[in-house]
Formats: structure tokens, C-alpha cells, sequence
């Protein structure tokens, strides 16, 4: 079976190099030095990681994310490359169930904020890998945002979150994952439903 988060790492990382540290990204604010630095950190420095969720925490994960950034950026890819096994997210017995969207997300990332960017065509089994983890992140953002909704990807059953759908969201798995991960604009999918909660959704903060 093929390990997506390892080919997904492999592919992110060579792109990173190939984009250069200065790169654009679509974090906003980040570059692709910041983004290499945000992933190496997460996965080698799990206390300033934590940053992400605890806001106490942010402004010393910054630091470390800004101090790990100041390394020689083909060393900071190769530790993006190389992961240690010792990482509480990164180790194998659980790099393919935590990293496969997460690396999935930010090698779109490199790749979609320039201008001349065509999607991918993914394996069926990376989108039903995909659409596994959309399925739960969508469900759980659309309730939070008090929007009824079925949500369909390309070659699986819809799924509903809420009641009767206020709107109706498709696309392809990989285009879901995009969309609901707060890259709203970068993503291809259909929106059909109430203008308003359309319009909501385009601009809402989804992901973390």
C-alpha cells in the first residue's frame, strides 16, 4: 500500500527547492522558507507547536518557528525531508494517519499560489484516503458555522452535515480537502444553494 504522506513529503520537498526560500505560498504571510519552518517545527518541536491551538502559547511557538526558519534553507528542507522518528507525529506507526493531509495541503499550498497551477489528477485510493478525513473536518466545521449541508466528492456516496442542505457543496476529494482546510479561493469545487450561506461559506474560516 502506498504511503502518501511519505510521497507527499518527497514531492513537497522538492518542490520547495526547486521554488527557492522567497517562494509564495498561500498561508498568507508566509513564504516558503516560513511554511518549511512551520512543518519542521511542528513535527520536531511539539511544545511550540502547540501554539497553533493555544493561544498563550503563539508568540513563543513564533519564535521557535522564526528561529528554525534562520537555518540554511537546503538544511531546513532536508529536516523537513528526514523527520525523526522519535516525532509524536511523524514516527511511522503514524505518519500515514496524521501527515497524509497535512502534507497534501501544504505541497498545494507551494503549488497553487502562482499563477499557471493545473490540479492534480490523484489515485483513487489518495482521494478515498482524502475523503476520509474531509468527511469528519467538514461535518464538524459546517456545525459550527450553523450551516445545513450535503457535501459530495467525486466517485463517493454525499454526506450530510445538518438537516435539509441550506447548500450543496462537490468536487473532487482532494478539491474538498483544499476548500475546507480555509483555501476556499484556491479550491475547485461547486457551491449551489442559498446565496447568503453561499456567500458565507466562500469567506468563513475553515481549518485551523
Amino acid at each position: 500500500m502506498t504511503n502518501y504522506a511519505r510521497r507527499e513529503r518527497e514531492l513537497l520537498a522538492d518542490l520547495l527547492l526547486s521554488e527557492g526560500p522567497d517562494a509564495p505560498t498561500l498561508c498568507t504571510g508566509w513564504t516558503t522558507r516560513d511554511l518549511a519552518a512551520h512543518i519542521v517545527v511542528r513535527e520536531r518541536r511539539p511544545d511550540s507547536a502547540a501554539g497553533i491551538l493555544l493561544k498563550p502559547l503563539a508568540a513563543y511557538g513564533e519564535r521557535v518557528r522564526l528561529a528554525r526558519a534562520a537555518l540554511p534553507y537546503p538544511e531546513l528542507v532536508g529536516q523537513l525531508r528526514r523527520p525523526p522518528v522519535w516525532s509524536p507525529v511523524s514516527n511511522p506507526l503514524v505518519d500515514p494517519l496524521v501527515n497524509t493531509l497535512e502534507l497534501f495541503i501544504h505541497h498545494e499550498d507551494v503549488r497553487r499560489a502562482g499563477p499557471d497551477w493545473t490540479p492534480r489528477r490523484l489515485e483513487q485510493d489518495l482521494q478515498a484516503t482524502l475523503w476520509r478525513t474531509v468527511k469528519l473536518t467538514s461535518r464538524a466545521a459546517l456545525r459550527r458555522l450553523g450551516i445545513a449541508a450535503e457535501i459530495t466528492a467525486t466517485g463517493f456516496p454525499p454526506v450530510r452535515a445538518g438537516g435539509e442542505p441550506q447548500v450543496r457543496i462537490s468536487g473532487d476529494a482532494g478539491e474538498l480537502a483544499i476548500f475546507f482546510f480555509g483555501r476556499q479561493r484556491a479550491a475547485r469545487v461547486e457551491l449551489r444553494g442559498e446565496p447568503a450561506v453561499v456567500d458565507r461559506l466562500r469567506t468563513a474560516r475553515l481549518g485551523v
